[in-house]
């Protein structure tokens, strides 16, 4: 990031492909009903560290419309300032020092960071293309698991976009019960460029083990908000409470009145919007394949994930090599752990103008 900000400093300009920031704007009605709720004379007080009782209604309505699944609003969601706080609350929540923790490899790094400074120690498990980065649980119940406290899991999948189906994520709650473990599904992702949602509590008891965390961010164009939440049994999210209501509080009131209204959306704004990433993500596809990298069309979520096919697989040197060539920033897989070495990963953050530009700049 320095490196492109000396770019910039430089008169040169950068396309940003590497950041999964959305570009769009959010409903218009969501933004008015914020602006409007921001005059009323409640608006600026300290809020509830469980939020309003109409917005954990709205959630609860919003499960059982996009997931088919029932949630109690009164004991069995947490509102929070983004999901991101969620890994933070959830991990102060289950883990000590010496606790070991499954960690996705590749995955979303904030799992390692937090456990990290909890002094909880990482066990990473392996996720490779060739079983669309899915877990192999016969290996996994192999491993000596009795310390055990969380496993992480993010489907459709951060950074590859791969998907889970209902037999495998049925697979891996049985493993988390069998082996007492509490089971974490991060699902920022699920109504993005994919055709069948899932939830981690379409599985039948799952809720005697997991918890699901959620967001507006990227399904409602509102990451700079930071409206997300737990879903869970009520002896979970009463656990995460007390760690919740040390470290921060309720969110502001006219934003949790805009989250109301997005999650009342009908269809058609995901139509308009999963629309709009199709054409970025093909326009993606064409850059990989003038780059000769290989690709999932079946992937979901506002990513591309490419496999390098050059003799030299460096990811590092490759998304280098594309700042330096064409001043464009993609994000090397070995971020993501060293399973996604030899892979990079493209941002759908960016208009069709821009992404145009990028093709150009490569192509031409």
């Amino acid at each position: 990031m320095r490196e492109i900000q000396n770019l910039e400093k430089k008169g040169i300009q950068v396309i940003n492909l590497g950041i999964g920031n959305p570009d769009l704007l959010p409903p218009n009605s969501v933004i008015h009903k914020m602006q409007e709720s921001s005059k009323l004379e409640n608006a600026n007080t300290y809020q509830s560290y469980i939020g309003i009782e109409k917005l954990r209604n709205a959630i609860s309505i919003w499960y059982k419309k996009t997931y088919q699944v029932d949630i109690d609003p009164t004991n069995e969601i947490l509102p929070l300032m983004g999901s991101k706080e969620g890994i933070m609350h959830i991990s102060m929540s289950y883990l000590d020092k010496g606790n070991q923790v499954l960690i996705p490899d590749p995955g979303y790094p904030t799992y390692s960071s937090v456990s990290k400074l909890l002094e909880s120690k990482i066990i990473y498990y392996d996720l490779h293309e060739k079983e669309n980065w899915c877990p192999d649980i016969q290996l996994l119940n192999k491993k000596n698991l009795s310390k055990v406290k969380i496993m992480w899991i993010n489907y459709p999948h951060m950074p590859t976009g791969a998907t889970i189906s209902f037999e495998d994520l049925e697979k891996i709650v049985s493993f988390a019960k069998k082996n007492h473990i509490l089971l974490v599904h991060d699902n920022p992702y699920s109504l993005l460029t994919n055709e069948f949602p899932l939830s981690i509590f379409n599985i039948r008891e799952a809720k005697n083990v997991a918890l699901e965390l959620n967001s507006l961010s990227k399904s409602y164009n509102m990451a700079g908000w930071r409206v997300g939440m737990i879903i869970g049994k009520k002896e979970f999210i009463q656990n995460i409470i007390k760690v919740k209501s040390q470290m921060d509080s309720g969110m502001y009131y006219p934003i949790q009145i805009g989250a109301i209204e997005a999650m009342n959306q009908n269809s058609e704004w995901f139509e308009k919007l999963n629309q709009e990433y199709t054409k970025r993500r093909k326009i993606i596809w064409e850059i990989c394949d003038h780059l000769r990298l290989e690709y999932k069309k079946k992937s979901s979520g506002i990513f591309v994930w490419s496999r390098i096919t050059h003799l030299d697989k460096n990811d590092q040197k490759f998304s280098d090599r594309i700042l330096k060539d064409y001043h464009i920033f993609i994000t090397p897989g070995c971020v993501f752990g060293k399973n996604g070495k030899g892979y990079v990963r493209f941002s759908l953050c960016c208009s069709v103008n821009t992404l145009e530009k990028a093709k150009n700049r490569i192509i031409s």
